[in-house]
């Protein structure tokens, strides 16, 4: 008797612990009208560029597509050696510029020479992309390579807070989400995650943690970013305490009306979907 007890306990103990890991964050009433603007709204995976990339993804082309269709955009943002908040995807140039180097290690001077993917489309600062996005709705992942994950943070605010209310952050990186949730609490702010078989990069036990969304008490975020997958039993739960729900990246082969009852926000690539699946 006294040792089912003792498991009883254990067990409401883990379970009360998992639970406080994954809460999701309350959203504060700034952060309210943000998401009403994300609610139900088709974005444009790194804007609206094509699977061959003639035009290519992060690129003045794509983010003008993305406007002229009336999609929301999701994009990328790191800095480059000299502190520029500059949007490009990857960590190297490599595959998009056909360079063998850390965007982080090239100032912006060298930066902006580079062409993507053998087009005419260079590499845009933040600053110019939002030229071009004018108030579409945009998501903002900052990538904190190769350099201070607060000083992108810092420098993306800044910038961002010119741009309205049209725009959300999200990351892989909890201290990143945490950074707003301390600093800027009226930003919706977002988690990505994917499952922990799919972590680029991570060694598995960090990848275990975020892909089961077990250091959201780090950051609460306002909304979860999951990769189309099967759920793990925690993300799960953490769905049905009802946070925003995003899902990338959605492809033509998927069941498309499926994620739409199932999720607020849908990041896509490689098809033309309506702008706004709900309202």
């Amino acid at each position: 008797m006294v040792f089912v007890l003792a498991i009883t306990s254990l067990l409401v103990i883990l379970s009360a612990a998992v639970v406080f890991c994954i809460s999701p964050g309350k959203v504060s009433h700034e952060a309210k009208e943000t998401a009403k603007i994300f609610y139900g709204l088709n974005c444009a995976h790194r804007g609206l560029h094509t699977k061959d990339l003639q035009v290519p993804e992060n690129s003045i082309l794509a983010f003008e597509a993305a406007v002229e269709r009336g999609y929301g955009v999701e994009t990328d943002v790191q800095l480059s050696k000299d502190g520029q908040v500059v949007v490009f995807h990857d960590e190297n140039l490599k595959r998009m510029c056909g360079i063998d180097a850390r965007v982080s290690s090239k100032s912006w001077e060298e930066l902006s020479t580079l062409k993507l993917h053998g087009t005419d489309e260079c590499i845009p600062l933040l600053t110019d992309a939002l030229e071009t996005l004018g108030d579409t709705p945009l998501i903002v992942e900052l990538k904190p390579v190769g350099a201070s994950y607060r000083e992108l943070c810092e420098k993306t605010l800044k910038i961002m807070q010119e741009h309205g209310k049209r725009w959300c952050i999200e990351s892989f990186d909890p201290r990143i989400v945490r950074w707003f949730r301390k600093n800027a609490p009226e930003v919706l702010r977002g988690q990505l995650s994917r499952p922990p078989k799919n972590m680029e990069g991570i060694s598995y036990p960090p990848a275990l943690l975020l892909g089961n969304l077990l250091t959201n008490f780090i950051s609460r975020p306002h909304f979860i970013a999951y990769e189309i997958s099967r759920y793990p039993l925690t993300v799960k739960l953490c769905r049905a305490m009802k946070p925003m729900n995003f899902i990338w990246t959605m492809h033509p082969e998927h069941d498309i009306k499926k994620y739409e009852k199932e999720n607020d926000t849908i990041i896509f690539e490689f098809f033309k979907p309506a702008p706004r699946f709900r309202r």
